[in-house]
């Protein structure tokens, strides 16, 4: 928040961008959670399911199998800012979020709307989708830190908790150039 309000912009996000991105795991097999019970699944790894506000600082970031569906994974997060963040109007996201499930948990937040960014099918190849971008070029910044680039954890709550040190080594060298 204090970045923000040096960057010149309210102190609390009214927007964010939602997304989730699979990180192959480095021959060990599924990630453990805590919450769910995970079994051999044609994915192994992990999954980052974030929401991030409009510079890309991550709000949330919930860690969970690979196993499971973005839109399951979307439900962690909501469910996780509900009560933090109440703030929050817009949440941005794919097509993959386009699901009851999805439109369930928005339900329990009051002003929260969603608004799917779909890709125009007309156009072929790479198209820069708006607001989509922003989270992706956080999982990127992520990606540069070692212990992220694959799953080398046993557990999520290691796994979060490098994203954590991801995310604060971020905010620190925004704060360092505003």
């Amino acid at each position: 928040m204090a970045l923000r309000e040096r960057m010149g912009r309210e102190a609390s996000p009214s927007a964010a961008v939602l997304d989730s991105q699979s990180v192959k795991s480095a021959e060990k097999g599924p990630v453990k959670t805590i919450r769910w019970v995970t079994t051999p699944a044609r994915r192994s790894g992990a999954a980052r399911s974030a929401l991030v506000n409009s510079e890309g600082l991550p709000i949330p970031v919930f860690v969970h199998s690979a196993a499971i569906q973005d839109r399951d994974g979307a439900i962690l997060v909501l469910d996780k800012i509900r009560r933090r963040f109440p703030w929050l109007e817009l949440i941005w996201a794919d097509g993959g979020y386009n699901a009851r499930q999805v439109d369930a948990a928005v339900a329990k937040m009051q002003r929260l709307r969603p608004e799917i960014v779909k890709r125009n099918d007309d156009v072929k190849g790479f198209v820069v989708l708006p607001r989509r971008w922003v989270v992706e070029r956080s999982f990127l910044w992520f990606g540069r830190n070692r212990r992220l680039a694959k799953d080398f954890e046993n557990l999520a709550e290691t796994l979060a908790t490098f994203v954590t040190l991801a995310s604060i080594q971020l905010a620190l060298r925004r704060l360092a150039r505003v």
